[in-house]
């Protein structure tokens, strides 16, 4: 992984808020040539610092998802447990984002479900089949308010 530095910096916040800039207006906003922002875009991407670019779809009110966060305790926090938990989440089509914590809580999952029955059909089929788990708290989302940088 290469040293960032802030020209680096503000140029991966820019793309947080317009993933789409264009590399002259991005060029000007960095205060280098468009030559030179290029090639730290290049390396910013082939290094992995920029895995990929994505749109945020705004989807019609009645075809949102309810997303929930799920907070996941797991029996054990041995590797084997670990990864027979981490092989397993990734199975489970309605779970979108997984990350391992520090704290109280092993993994915090983001779920998106039609409904609350919706989610009672995954809590039964997916989430409490996981391999080790000892405690799942589930917490319903009322709206978004910001996302990737942006009020909504």
């Amino acid at each position: 992984m290469p040293t960032l530095d802030a020209i680096d910096h503000k140029i991966l916040r820019l793309l947080r808020t317009d993933g789409r800039m264009s590399n002259a207006k991005l060029a000007e906003e960095v205060g280098l040539s468009q030559s030179a922002c290029l090639r730290r875009l290049h390396m910013l991407e082939h290094s992995g610092v920029i895995r990929g670019y994505t749109a945020i779809i705004e989807e019609p009110e009645v075809e949102c998802p309810t997303v929930v966060v799920i907070q996941i305790t797991l029996e054990r926090q041995t590797e084997e447990f670990l990864n027979r938990f981490e092989a397993a989440v990734r199975k489970c089509p309605e779970v979108r984002e997984c990350y391992l914590l520090s704290g109280m809580a092993d993994y915090l999952l983001r779920v998106e479900a039609r409904d609350a029955a919706d989610y009672d059909r995954i809590h039964k089929e997916h989430l409490s089949r996981l391999p080790g788990v000892a405690h799942i708290q589930s917490s319903f989302t009322i709206r978004n308010v910001m996302r990737n940088g942006s009020q909504r």
